[in-house]
């Protein structure tokens, strides 16, 4: 919880000192997938904080994991205490840079396809990952959405060999956030 807050404050920070080209969200949106042929798990989060600097393209998303929303209270419950273990690992995060933040003009409205690199942690454990992505930019407000693909085994989530047919090694994430200039 602890490192939670330091995170919030980071943000807070970022955004009290932001210049005009600072973008930030505390409502973005993060959805996992896992399909298998056994069974289809999706979950949400609406709880997302993130912040984009429209200059240098650096960029952080914080996910807080208990805030995954399922369609079952019991898969919420698995998800929480056995595989994410969200009391020990209570976020995760993506901290990192837009490469080719150049081919984005913030002051016109337009998709911009854009490839990010920087350190995804979740789990506890930080690995280093490329991301592309768009930004879009409509009447002032900046889209961030991305599609990538996580392996749970990257990341050290155990699955048990008895619900291992449910749950795909590879988790399909969805990210949406729409940030505000500050």
């Amino acid at each position: 919880m602890k490192k939670l807050a330091i995170a919030i404050l980071f943000l807070c920070g970022m955004a009290t000192t932001a210049s005009a080209q600072k973008y930030m969200t505390r409502t973005g949106k993060v959805v996992f997938f896992s399909g298998t042929p056994v069974e289809n798990i999706e979950a949400f989060n609406n709880d997302v904080s993130s912040v984009i600097d429209g200059r240098t393209g650096e960029m952080l998303f914080i996910v807080p994991i208990k805030s995954f929303k399922f369609e079952k209270a019991l898969m919420q419950e698995h998800f929480n205490e056995n595989y994410m273990e969200s009391d020990k690992f209570p976020k995760a995060d993506f901290k990192g840079k837009i490469l080719n933040i150049g081919d984005v003009n913030f002051s016109k409205d337009g998709v911009y396809n854009v490839k990010t690199a920087g350190k995804l942690t979740i789990h506890g454990v930080t690995k280093d990952v490329t991301i592309p992505g768009t930004v879009t930019v409509k009447g002032g407000s900046v889209t961030a959405n991305s599609k990538f693909l996580v392996r749970t085994a990257d990341y050290g989530i155990k699955i048990p060999g008895m619900v291992a047919s449910k749950i795909a090694d590879q988790i399909e994430v969805t990210v949406n956030s729409i940030l505000s200039q500050k």
